[in-house]
């Protein structure tokens, strides 16, 4: 693939992803609003919206740098049988699992240092684990997308996918962790 490096290429690729994922984002504020009640009612919740919607955008930003790395390299292929994007799908569950129990515990811990916890840490950590694993499947479905687009598109996925993928995940970060309480709460 041929890429051109001008501010004008870039900026027209660029624009309209951009001007969508703005949108994209308002939905995210306005669910997140809709969550506020129990939010203030749970602290430790509250604590775990931002670190929650940052990790399923760094979820998401590595998976979708290894794919870009792979695409450039000529490597990729979207084979359901590719062992490099099993493999690097599987480091993403994986990655999940082992780090959000620690969000949760140090979300409950956090809120039990400053004196306002509401939940056991069982719960804040279930909460937080079931965000994770849904969360990564979902980054894997996103930036396996948003690459194949950006792959028939002729658009180089280092320009489009992450943006796409980060501003993506931190609306399902808050819509899942909106579901994950409504189930578990």
């Amino acid at each position: 693939m041929r890429t051109e490096w001008t501010v004008r290429a870039i900026t027209r690729a660029m624009l309209p992803v951009l001007l969508l994922l703005t949108l994209v984002e308002l939905g995210s504020g306005l669910v997140l609003g809709s969550f506020e009640a129990q939010l203030y009612r749970y602290p430790s919740l509250l604590a775990l919206v931002p670190v929650t919607i940052g990790t399923a955008g760094n979820l998401g930003s590595i998976l979708a740098a290894r794919l870009s790395t792979a695409f450039h390299l000529g490597t990729l292929t979207f084979d359901p049988t590719d062992e490099e994007l099993a493999g690097n799908s599987l480091a993403t569950v994986a990655l999940s699992v082992t780090v959000f129990p620690v969000i949760g515990v140090g979300a409950w811990g956090l809120t039990a240092l400053l004196g306002g916890v509401q939940l056991p840490v069982t719960t804040v950590v279930a909460v937080s684990l079931l965000s994770g694993i849904a969360l990564a499947f979902l980054a894997i479905g996103v930036t396996m997308a948003t690459t194949y687009a950006a792959y028939r598109f002729g658009l180089d996925p280092d320009d489009v996918v992450i943006p796409v993928v980060t501003n993506t995940c931190d609306v399902l970060g808050v819509v899942v962790l909106f579901a994950s309480v409504q189930l578990l709460v």
